[in-house]
């Protein structure tokens, strides 16, 4: 495996220009009546079960909320102390409680992914150093990439938006004495089995953090709730950092909720749907000779190279679809894209537009 470039958090996709590290796919669907690709919340969700829980949550919002149950729940689903789960408003929180309150003298983010890590760290004043993982590897993670001396490194896994799924023991490789490692699993929940996951070696593995979003699979972005996993020092130190009641009452019941065995269950029944429909999708881009797909992908979206990606994208937004910009992602360029995996209606209704775009039928 060829080395992968380390940088600082200067650089850009190319490792020579300032991307924008708050774009994020919503942007491109905001406002707009499109069929989103850019977006990767599961569609038709949240279920009306879930509804139902968080609804019957609203009579109690008089009262402060209370943590406890949820925070109990989500430790038995992953088999660990309460005390080493902490609730937060989304993933996306738990970066910015890490940048404030774990102290690195060098934080190292493993890029493309998802950048709200390296904009969090930079807030707190930090140089972000970069190892930016080549195509040509197909975006897999060689350890000996990172800095010996990184006391703070981010990864993501499944990884946004390369959609690669790096293997446990890759990742675990780099846990070590002084070193916070976290792992970024909003998106492990969409693979099945959550094979390569980490969140049972909490405690285990020194410094591992885990991150989990509740968003993604269950259609609740708008309510904001994930959870992090690590060992009782760090969570408590994270918990400092908090604001007072920081996740709110129906949040809370839907954390409880979908770590119900029975929710569990359709999470599962999920990711099998999902695995099933990304390869429709592989097969129907497999049709287009411009089309390269990084992989092999393992979450519930992919990501795709091709000449003059911008042009695509203004003419599939033409034509009703929105699809993720990719440049916007430390180590990718203009030229990629990343597509939402949806049911295979949609897919072949997308196979058509990207056909009308690119002037000629499919392969």
């Amino acid at each position: 495996m060829s080395a992968a470039r380390t940088g600082s958090g200067s650089g850009s996709g190319s490792g020579s220009r300032e991307v924008d590290l708050r774009h994020h796919g919503d942007a491109e669907v905001r406002g707009a009546d499109l069929t989103d690709l850019a977006v990767n919340v599961r569609t038709g969700t949240p279920p009306a079960w879930l509804k139902e829980r968080i609804a019957a949550s609203l009579d109690g919002l008089a009262a402060y909320p209370d943590g406890r149950a949820a925070r109990r729940a989500v430790a038995v689903r992953h088999g660990l102390a309460a005390d080493r789960v902490l609730l937060t408003a989304g993933a996306a929180e738990a970066f910015v409680l890490l940048a404030r309150a774990v102290r690195a003298r060098r934080p190292v983010v493993v890029h493309p992914q998802f950048t709200e890590p390296e904009a969090a760290l930079r807030d707190a004043g930090y140089e972000v150093g970069r190892v930016l993982l080549a195509e040509r590897d197909g975006f897999r993670l060689d350890p000996a990439a990172v800095p010996d001396d990184a006391d703070l490194v981010v990864v993501g896994n499944p990884t946004n938006p390369t959609s690669v799924l790096h293997p446990a023991a890759v990742l675990a490789s780099l846990a070590r004495p002084g070193r916070t490692l976290v792992v970024d699993e909003a998106f492990m929940d969409a693979v099945p089995g959550e094979r390569e996951s980490l969140a049972g070696r909490v405690g285990e593995l020194p410094g591992l953090v885990v991150l989990r979003s509740l968003t993604k699979t269950w259609g609740l972005a708008g309510l904001r709730i994930g959870y992090v996993l690590a060992d009782e020092e760090t969570v408590a130190a994270l918990e400092r950092a908090q604001p007072l009641w920081p996740v709110s009452s129906p949040a809370l019941a839907a954390a409880e909720a979908c770590c119900a065995p029975a929710a569990l269950a359709e999470a599962e029944a999920a990711a099998e749907g999902i695995a099933a429909d990304r390869a429709h999708l592989l097969a129907r881009l497999g049709e287009f000779p411009a089309v390269t797909v990084a992989g092999p992908a393992a979450g519930p979206f992919v990501l795709v190279r091709l000449p003059g990606a911008a042009a695509v994208r203004a003419g599939l937004r033409a034509r009703g679809f929105a699809v993720r910009r990719g440049d916007t992602f430390p180590g990718l360029g203009p030229d990629w894209l990343r597509l939402a995996v949806r049911d295979r209606a949609t897919t072949d209704r997308f196979a058509a537009a990207l056909a009308d775009v690119l002037g000629r039928p499919p392969r």
